[in-house]
Order: structure tokens, then sequence, then C-alpha cells
């Protein structure tokens, strides 16, 4: 009886690793490229008839619209005869960006600045090439609650995408403004998508972060705004192209290419934000009216110009980042940021509005 079930269990066993071989086809993964920056299907998005390029490279971002230019380049990329294509790899949240940026399974991505400084002071060689916005992120509380000013938040929860956000270092600088101490309100981290279920439901009682999950809970009937960042901190930051120093010293034409695409995306996104709707819904995998409610009810809501990030920017985030001692040491601002590959004349990029939507972008 014994023997039978051990063989039960071996021929089980068997079966769940054929299946698993089968399924995922180790001996067709191809070793690491220079980069490790292989696009996989699950990164192809959108399959254009750029015929000319002769390289590619895989490019992170969340679904947030503070990283809405990496698919428009993404695109962009598809539909141009440019030498590089750039196939945006979608995350739901920071934590992962990091593993995978620490393990070089993509060397290139959107990531809040503050945390970009963090990964660079525990030695990991990134560096900031561009930002990915300006303004676009709120404070979103219950929609009928009696939360009206910041100091009804205290004792109460606040989620957000990660303490090592400029919303966290923003929150905590109102909080100084309002007299309250750091222990007044509650705060736990959540990835973007999660937040305005979580409020609706009452788990937390309010949530900073970017856009497009302010609109929705205000779509949706359950949050309102109770403070715009820009109104907190004007020209506020959340997000940067970050690049690893090996890819940048490997291929920097691959670079080049990246962040001129990033700036002329954004320039296009700026003048066409209905169209921007439009193109990224796919990518991001969210309703595309709530994305247009995002980019055109408002172009205070967010910005997509003047990214070139000033020292005066980063140094206040990374100041107020070693005063509330999330960051340990002053990383020299030249070391952080790398501004060799913006463009000196930024045009929108050249994208043709009939290639929007066709076919559910592949």
């Amino acid at each position: 009886m014994k023997s039978k079930a051990t063989r039960l269990i071996a021929i089980a066993c068997f079966t769940v690793i054929s299946l698993a071989l089968l399924r995922f086809k180790p001996w067709e993964r191809s070793n690491n490229s220079s980069d490790n920056n292989m696009a996989t299907a699950d990164n192809v998005i959108h399959e254009g008839g750029n015929k000319k390029a002769t390289r590619e490279l895989t490019v992170g971002f969340l679904p947030v619209t503070c990283h809405l230019t990496c698919p428009v380049t993404d695109f962009a990329s598809k539909n141009t005869q440019t030498n590089t294509n750039f196939n945006s790899r979608l995350f739901t949240d920071f934590p992962t960006v990091v593993s995978a940026m620490e393990a070089k399974q993509i060397q290139a991505s959107f990531m809040i600045v503050p945390l970009a400084m963090k990964l660079r002071e525990q030695g990991v060689p990134v560096q900031i090439c561009y930002l990915g916005h300006r303004d676009g992120s709120e404070i979103v509380v219950a929609k009928n609650g009696p939360i009206r000013s910041l100091k009804d938040l205290k004792g109460k929860k606040l989620a957000l995408p990660s303490f090592f956000s400029n919303q966290n270092f923003v929150i905590h600088k109102l909080m100084e403004d309002y007299g309250m101490k750091k222990d007044d309100i509650t705060f736990i981290i959540l990835p973007p998508p999660d937040m305005p279920t979580s409020l609706a439901a009452g788990a937390i009682d309010a949530y900073f972060v970017g856009e497009p999950f302010c609109a929705k809970a205000e779509l949706d009937g359950t949050g309102r705004i109770l403070y715009y960042s820009r109104d907190i901190w004007p020209n506020f930051i959340s997000c940067a192209l970050v690049v690893h120093e090996d890819l940048i010293k490997s291929n920097p034409d691959v670079v080049k290419d990246l962040v001129g695409g990033i700036a002329a995306s954004g320039l296009w996104a700026e003048k066409n934000r209905a169209d921007a709707a439009k193109l990224v819904a796919p990518y991001f995998h969210q309703n595309e009216k709530v994305l247009n409610y995002v980019l055109t009810s408002s172009p205070e809501r967010v910005k997509y110009i003047s990214l070139n990030p000033t020292d005066e920017d980063l140094q206040s985030i990374e100041d107020m980042g070693i005063k509330l001692g999330f960051l340990k040491k002053e990383i020299p601002i030249n070391e952080l940021v790398n501004r060799d590959f913006i463009p000196k004349e930024i045009k929108p990029a050249a994208i043709n509005l009939a290639d929007i939507g066709k076919a559910g972008g592949k």
C-alpha cells in the first residue's frame, strides 16, 4: 500500500514537472544578452510597421500617468522608422521594479525619485536621465466622509505607494506645516491599483498617489480630492526615467534614443491629451474614460513639459529624505543625474493618429 502511494506521488510529481517544462520551455530562453533586456511576448503590447530597428530595449513602468511617456515611446518606436524598438514592461508596485533593476532584468525604468536616490545610496549604479511628468498626484479621501483638512486625518490610515515616494516626503512636509507629529497619521504601503478599492471598502481613510487612481475614485463616486500635489509643492515631481550605468556605458546610443523618445512623447502627449488616453489604455489595462478624464479635465492636473530635472528639484527632494531619515547620506547631484542624452531641440513624437487603437494595438 505504501509502495503504491509512493508510486502515485512520483507519477504526480513527474506530470507536474513535465507540464511546467512544456509550458515554460526553459530550453528556448536565450542567455542573458549584453543588456539583459530581451523582449518577451508579455512585454510587446503593440506591433507596428517599423522595419528599420536593429535593436530593442525593455523599459519598466507602472500604470500611472506619471509614467505615461513610457508606453507612448513604445508605440512611437514601432510606428516610425527609428533604430530602436522599446518594449514597455508593466509592473504594479515599486519593490518589484527595484528587484528587477538590481538583478538587471531591466536596465531602464520609470521610478519614484527618492527610491532612485536610495538605490544609488546602496551602491546600485543608477542615474536619473529625465523626468516623467510634473504634478499628477493627489490626496484622496472618502467622498461622503468627514475629512476636510489634513488635521482631520489624525488617527487615520493613509496609503502610499512607497515610503521612498515623494508623496511620503511631501505629506510629512505638509504635516510639519500643520504642526502635526509624525505618528499622528498611520501610513501603510499599497500598490497604486489597490488604493481606490481599499478606500471604498473602508480599509483605509485616504491615499496619496499618482493618477489615474485618484480620478478613478472620483468617477466611481467613492472618493474626492483633498489636496492636489501642485497646491502643496508647485511643479511636483514623483517619478523619473532611471537608467543603469552599465547600459549607459555599453549602449549609449540606445539610451540616447530612449531619452529622446521620452522627451518627444511628453511633448506629443501634452498637445494630444485625448489621443494619449486612447493610446495608453491598452498598456495600462485601464478604462480609457478614466485616463481621458485625468488628461483633459484640466491641463494643470498633470503636465509633460519642463521635464529636464534641475539641481534644485533633486536637491530639495534629497534634503527632505535625509531630514526624514529615509535617506542616510547625501549623494552629489552630479552623480545622481545624467543630462547628456537630453536633446537640445524637442519635437513632438511623429504619431499617426490613425494607427492608435488598430486591432487592440497588436
